[in-house]
């Protein structure tokens, strides 16, 4: 039972940190492209404007890694646990160098803080997965279908809700001249967020409504027939 509650807590960390790191490399874009147009605040990233777009295209690339590596491990995968850790370490990594730069050219790095700290708690879990009595439990590698579909429909439902919600908790790093900048493609993160939301529900009822296979009978022969 603990196995499988790992199991279920690290996919959707995963899935978690991957949606927020390709949130923020999405969220980075408008001033990586227009660094002038936000007022003074942000105008002196123009000078490492290249930077910044590196920022946006490892965001990209890092949620879109840690996305394909929640799969593998639903899916049972040899490789997941090892895409994962390389996905979290990378993004790491990225990830302090922005908040570095940020606060050197700003004054200022949220909302990049928020994804490296989830992303940093992500890693140590998952860390924490390969000591050897708590692997053995754990082991992605394992294949259990009604414990990954239940952790990929969670997982669906947590991060449907992160992007259902971005205006709220990404607003207050957001709001410029009286706009929230977290809210400016609030229909389309609004489809994919209610798609995954009703997706893990949906993913989630037919694991917990599926009737249990009816274990074989066997009868013991009789003695002399």
């Amino acid at each position: 039972m603990l196995g499988k509650i790992l199991r279920i807590v690290g996919i959707i960390l995963l899935a978690l940190t991957s949606v927020a790191v390709l949130l923020g490399g999405i969220g980075t874009a408008c001033v990586a492209f227009t660094p002038t147009g936000f007022g003074p605040t942000f105008a002196p990233i123009a000078r490492f404007q290249w930077l910044y777009l590196f920022y946006v295209a490892t965001g990209v690339i890092f949620g879109v890694m840690g996305i394909i590596a929640t799969i593998a491990l639903i899916r049972g995968k040899s490789n997941g646990y090892r895409q994962a850790v390389t996905m979290l370490v990378l993004s790491l990594v990225v990830g302090i160098i922005h908040i570095i730069s940020s606060r050197a050219l700003r004054g200022s790095s949220q909302p990049a803080d928020m994804i490296v700290y989830v992303n940093a708690f992500t890693l140590l879990v998952f860390l924490l997965f390969r000591i050897p009595g708590i692997w053995d439990k754990v082991n992605f590698a394992r294949r259990d279908d009604h414990t990954s579909g239940m952790g990929a429909g969670v997982a669906m439902i947590v991060t449907g809700a992160i992007i259902l919600t971005v205006q709220i908790w990404a607003g207050p790093t957001h709001m410029l001249d009286g706009i929230n900048y977290a809210d400016v493609w609030h229909w389309p993160l609004s489809i994919v967020g209610w798609a995954l939301a009703l997706g893990g529900g949906a993913i989630i009822g037919r694991y917990v409504l599926a009737e249990p296979e009816p274990a074989e009978v066997t009868v013991p022969a009789i003695a002399g027939k």
